[in-house]
């Protein structure tokens, strides 16, 4: 009995320590898509592929959020199934639920809350367990919101998250109105940027995307509205268009395509799908946390261990992780009992960031841990769950 006894005392401590390192992690550093993430080619291709495996996507939006939509279908067109989607997992093509939860059309419609109770009777229905990505766009209600009403919007999508660790939920700030920097439209995208930079959230920055050409030209502070409208006198209205301009200079179908982008031109299409798969790939593990894109140059300043993703995940995951000089490093799995299961590693590595694929098709589905150890010191370990 006193065996047992110490052996059910190693297991508490082992399961309470690898808990407790779950939430004592550093804060999540937040996700920004916006107009410096509008380069497609940087994108590796292995990152496409994977969100187009692991994510499912429902997506709530009217007119102006269709713009990714739009965008995403006439990027297929001049570019091919690469970037292909399907509203349902089909054909190896990204699952997006596009306008797939019922009960409210956008953030401001038919209210400002109605979008959180549809979006909590959509994740509680048993059918649509395999959602993982949550993300709702504006239509005009950011420009007349009041800053009460930005912090019920925070507030709202906090508590979700809350309720559903699993699902990862994308902020979003509102499109141009023309308003300029000294608009409200301007302050309230500015909160929404503020809470998701200062609490480590995912923003998709529309109202950003659309305040810069491809050149990187900076159209905010000329009032510039979802058109692509802008001031190039000083007088406040709108003369010419910073789209219209750069599609002239350019040749369609080589630096652009066309699409039906609402409320805008095609070239705006263009960057909200460019970006849009930035963050379809940054959500499946592409610079997710580090920031890095070239795994093997890099010499970070600390060792790390990574939050796995998809997380949870079927079959497959990719585990993520830094070490801030050579060394012999560990990582390995196991099961919620203590015992190893796996070592996906046990080798020397130089001083760098790594990535490594964790095949659990062997396991039966529950929560299993990963250590990661450089010499014979622990750096961390975290929790993972798998879901068939």
């Amino acid at each position: 009995m006193k065996y047992k006894l110490i052996d059910f005392i190693a297991l508490f401590v082992f399961i309470f320590l690898n808990t407790t390192v779950l939430f004592s992690q550093e804060s999540q550093s937040p996700l920004i898509i916006d107009h410096n993430c509008a380069n497609l080619s940087q994108i590796p291709d292995e990152w496409i592929d994977s969100a187009k495996i692991n994510l499912h996507i429902a997506y709530g939006h009217t007119s102006h959020g269709s713009q990714l939509i739009t965008g995403m279908d006439g990027l297929v067109t001049w570019k091919g199934d690469k970037y292909a989607w399907h509203n349902g997992n089909s054909d190896g093509a990204l699952d997006i639920r596009d306008k797939g939860i019922s009960g409210a059309n956008d953030l401001g419609n038919p209210n400002r809350t109605e979008w959180a109770t549809a979006t909590r009777n959509y994740l509680n229905n048993p059918e649509n367990n395999e959602i993982n990505v949550i993300i709702w766009s504006w239509c005009g209600q950011a420009g007349t919101a009041t800053e009460t009403n930005i912090n019920t919007y925070l507030n709202l999508m906090t508590e979700l998250e809350n309720d559903f660790p699993d699902v990862r939920f994308v902020y979003m700030t509102g499109h141009l109105n023309g308003s300029g920097e000294d608009g409200n439209l301007h302050k309230r995208n500015e909160q929404i940027r503020a809470y998701c930079r200062s609490n480590g959230k995912i923003l998709y920055d529309f109202a950003d995307i659309e305040s810069f050409d491809p050149d990187g030209n900076y159209y905010l502070n000329k009032y510039a509205t979802d058109n692509c409208d802008y001031d190039s006198d000083g007088n406040k209205s709108q003369d010419k268009n910073w789209a219209e301009n750069w599609q002239n200079s350019h040749t369609e179908g080589v630096d652009w395509y066309n699409c039906s982008a609402a409320h805008s031109k095609p070239l705006n299409g263009n960057l909200k799908a460019y970006t849009a798969w930035w963050l379809w790939a940054s959500l499946a593990g592409w610079d997710l946390t580090t920031g890095i894109h070239d795994f093997q140059n890099q010499n970070p300043d600390k060792s790390r261990l990574y939050q796995n993703y998809p997380n949870p995940f079927n079959t497959i995951t990719r585990i993520s992780y830094s070490i801030s000089h050579s060394d012999y490093i560990s990582l390995k799995i196991y099961n919620q009992l203590g015992n190893e299961v796996e070592t996906l590693l046990n080798e020397f590595q130089n001083a760098g960031t790594y990535s490594v694929v964790f095949d659990a098709s062997n396991l039966s589905s529950g929560i299993y841990f990963y250590k990661l150890q450089t010499g014979n010191v622990n750096v961390a370990t975290k929790r993972m769950i798998l879901s068939r």
